[in-house]
């Protein structure tokens, strides 16, 4: 504990919300002010990033038609990831695996074009645009759950599909679809848990010290 620490309800708040966020697939329509998705946007916006280069675009899709289309590409990419899951494919289809159509808002999260020309913290790592847009949307997600709306990161679509159906310049690349609005109520434990595919896995076997594989 430092003097700098939050009061013990802010920590609490903080630890609560990266708790309880969830990756939502289940909507219930409703609407967001425009006041409260412009104090969502801007808490994206404070993500860090590196060089300070603020990587993301946000596209809001408010034209119905267009929601259609993108939602065309995910059920699309859908289809083509059960192929290349085999024998799990089944399974994989019975997934719900995005609520375009029933969400309040429809985002998409890219990343700029030129990026190139930043270099500073990029030169051996340029992925590192990519962490930084995701910081922001994880910020997204949090201040979401704290103002009681659900949050969903459908990521099953082409990218090059999904610029050119939006305009992207040549360079930018979409990296989420993002639903969201509110909820009836909030997934007790992550959705792919809850439907058998696949059980969290514990801190303690990805937390190694000094060196690979070595645990504390």
């Amino acid at each position: 504990m430092t003097d700098h620490a939050f009061p013990q309800a802010e920590r609490d708040a903080v630890y609560r919300a990266i708790a309880e966020r969830r990756d939502m697939r289940h909507f219930s329509g409703g609407t967001i002010t425009p006041e409260l998705l412009q104090r969502l946007l801007q808490a994206a916006h404070q993500a860090p990033s590196v060089g300070l280069m603020q990587p993301w675009r946000f596209i809001r899709i408010s034209d119905r038609p267009l929601r259609g289309r993108i939602q065309q590409l995910v059920e699309e990419e859908r289809v083509r990831t059960a192929q290349a899951l085999g024998e799990c494919s089944d399974q994989f289809m019975k997934l719900k695996v995005e609520g375009i159509h029933d969400c309040a808002e429809v985002l998409v999260a890219a990343l700029m074009d030129d990026r190139e020309r930043h270099i500073f913290g990029r030169r051996t790592l340029p992925e590192m645009d990519m962490a930084s847009l995701s910081c922001a949307i994880q910020n997204l997600w949090l201040a979401a759950r704290v103002e009681g709306l659900g949050m969903g990161w459908v990521s099953l679509f082409e990218p090059q599909a999904l610029a050119d159906l939006l305009g992207l310049p040549p360079g930018a690349k979409p990296l989420a679809v993002l639903c969201l609005g509110p909820v009836a109520e909030f997934y007790p434990a992550p959705m792919l848990q809850l439907e058998g595919w696949r059980e969290p896995q514990p801190l303690s076997d990805m937390l190694y010290e000094n060196a690979w594989g070595v645990s504390q």
